[in-house]
Formats: structure tokens, C-alpha cells, sequence
């Protein structure tokens, strides 16, 4: 039996494919998904209104993905840049589709600056009404852990 032949010949031949694959995921960025809340705004606003938030972040900072509303009538949305418990300036303005929906315009991405703070988990999308103008419902995007390339 040769060592190609054997399983641990076998092994040693497939274990860099295998490690290659699994550093590949490493890069594949999920979806996040939070509930935007009156709770989280700064401050804290009492409202019947929720959402939720399906967005994804690439590697190559492109945003795409939708938030969905209900108990409000809405008037605008954003992505923020700001760290939990403060308010900061917005960096996309998301497409308002309905009342109940809103999506990150096909061309959205972040800079380099923006994509670190992702990271740290200082961006939050807002969700502004008439009643609040400053923004009635919200959630923070949570950061990611830093990357190890091998």
C-alpha cells in the first residue's frame, strides 16, 4: 500500500483543501438581524413601534438588505455612525419603499473609517417620525471580532 492510497496519505492530500475552505468562510459575512426598539433611542423613547433589521456588511464594505417597521408611520431611516448611547451623524439614508419597508440603496458602501467603526460596533440604524423627529425606534449594529488572515 502506498502512501497515496492510504487513509493517511488520503487525509494529508485533502487537509489543505479542507483548511482552505474554512478560511474562506471566515470571510463570508451573515446577515445581521436585530429588533429596532423606542428602548435603544438616545434617549429612550416610549412607543408602541417595532422592526426589524436584515442587513449585511461585506468584506469589501458593501451594505445591502431591508429593515421592516410596524406601529409607526415613518419618515425617514438611516444608518448611523455613534456607539451605543450616543447619537452620531448618518452615513446612509435608506430608501423608503412603504410604511413598513425600507432598503440600503444598491450602491451603498462604507469607507474605510466607517467599516472600522462597523466593526467596533459603533453604527445603529434609526428610524425617524413626525412624532419623532430625532429618530423613534433603533438598534445597534453589533461589531465583528478582528480577522486573523493566514
Amino acid at each position: 500500500m502506498t502512501t497515496q492510497s492510504s487513509p493517511t496519505g488520503r487525509l494529508s492530500r485533502l487537509l489543505p483543501l479542507a483548511i482552505l475552505l474554512a478560511s474562506a468562510n471566515l470571510y463570508a459575512e451573515s446577515p445581521i438581524s436585530t429588533s429596532l426598539t423606542g428602548a435603544a433611542e438616545v434617549p429612550a423613547v416610549t412607543t408602541a413601534a417595532s422592526g426589524q433589521v436584515n442587513i449585511s456588511i461585506q468584506p469589501n464594505r458593501a451594505v445591502s438588505g431591508s429593515i421592516q417597521i410596524s406601529g409607526m408611520v415613518p419618515t425617514v431611516a438611516h444608518i448611523h455612525e455613534g456607539p451605543v448611547g450616543k447619537n452620531g451623524p448618518p452615513i446612509i439614508t435608506l430608501t423608503k419603499k412603504s410604511d413598513k419597508l425600507f432598503t440600503v440603496p444598491a450602491d451603498a458602501k462604507l469607507s474605510e473609517a466607517q467599516h472600522t467603526s462597523y466593526l467596533a460596533g459603533n453604527l445603529y440604524i434609526n428610524v425617524h417620525s413626525a412624532a419623532y423627529p430625532n429618530g423613534e425606534i433603533r438598534a445597534q449594529l453589533p461589531g465583528k471580532p478582528m480577522r486573523i488572515a493566514y
